[in-house]
């Protein structure tokens, strides 16, 4: 009998996914539309076959599950993760169609947020590329009513509402457990900036329209816990969806008790 560890599967996965990666090969943001489609096709196909493989390894009835040890475990595999562990600080937004939308509004779900903003020339369509990348594979697995998907603009005065509803097709982000949030009319200009400083990092306009800041991808728990950080673009996004869905391990209901349970309760 073949054992195969989550690191073996892991690392199959990687190498049929990253086929297009390759010496020789066009970057994937300078391909053609058409050949970008294939691509996904065939990385969304590869991985629907062997996602649910490698998240059974992470279930709880697995041998190697970590638990109560999740944060050891992923500082172990991943360089970019940092550990964080208390409340997330809330906020109170709108959407590109004005509704409003609060963090508390998804307590009941994973939250993997991030910021940007779309008049951003280098990292920030990296950065929603990478998102729209492990969107993908939690959206291939159970996990896909569990987890929302947030991205906060940065520049409320740029990002018009029709900027916004063009960012995600243009980056591949899937409206179905997806959203992009702005300041509302009646809250300061710099009222996300301010945000980000609450979330660890900065957003720092610049006298061009410009603004210098970091990469961080923020992990929210359910409840409102701020849980962990991945770091830039260069963290593998199988730790994110590993990382995700020891989250949602954790937060599985007991089973019911049998009507035999139940009946023995009595005594």
């Amino acid at each position: 009998m073949i054992s195969i560890t989550t690191e073996n599967l892991t690392l199959r996965l990687r190498r049929k996914v990253e086929f297009g990666k390759g010496a020789g090969r066009k970057p994937a943001s300078s391909l053609h539309i058409r050949d970008r489609e294939k691509i996904d096709m065939r990385a969304t196909s590869t991985l629907t076959m062997a996602l649910p493989a490698l998240l059974a390894l992470g279930s709880p009835a697995a041998a190697h599950h970590p638990g109560d040890k999740l944060d050891e475990v992923m500082i172990s595999k991943e360089h970019f993760f940092q550990m964080i562990d208390r409340p997330a600080p809330p906020f109170n937004l709108v959407d590109a169609d004005g509704r409003q939308v609060a963090l508390s509004d998804f307590a009941d779900r994973i939250v993997i947020l991030h910021f940007i903003y779309a008049g951003c020339p280098d990292v920030c369509p990296l950065h929603a590329e990478k998102i729209a990348e492990v969107q993908r594979m939690v959206n291939i697995s159970p996990m896909k009513d569990r987890v929302q998907f947030i991205s906060i603009t940065t520049d409320p005065a740029n990002d018009t509402p029709e900027v916004m509803k063009d960012f995600g097709p243009a980056h591949g982000l899937d409206p179905v457990n997806w959203i992009f949030l702005t300041a509302e009319e009646s809250q300061a200009e710099d009222a996300t900036r301010i945000l980000v400083k609450a979330f660890g990092h900065k957003f720092k306009a610049t006298e061009d329209g410009l603004q210098v800041h970091g990469v961080v991808t923020h992990v929210i728990d359910r409840g409102g816990r701020w849980a962990a950080n991945f770091h830039g673009l260069q963290f593998d996004p199988i730790n994110l969806v590993l990382y995700i869905n020891g989250l949602t391990n954790k937060h599985r209901k007991p089973p019911e008790p049998t009507l035999w349970e139940r009946f023995r309760s009595w005594f």
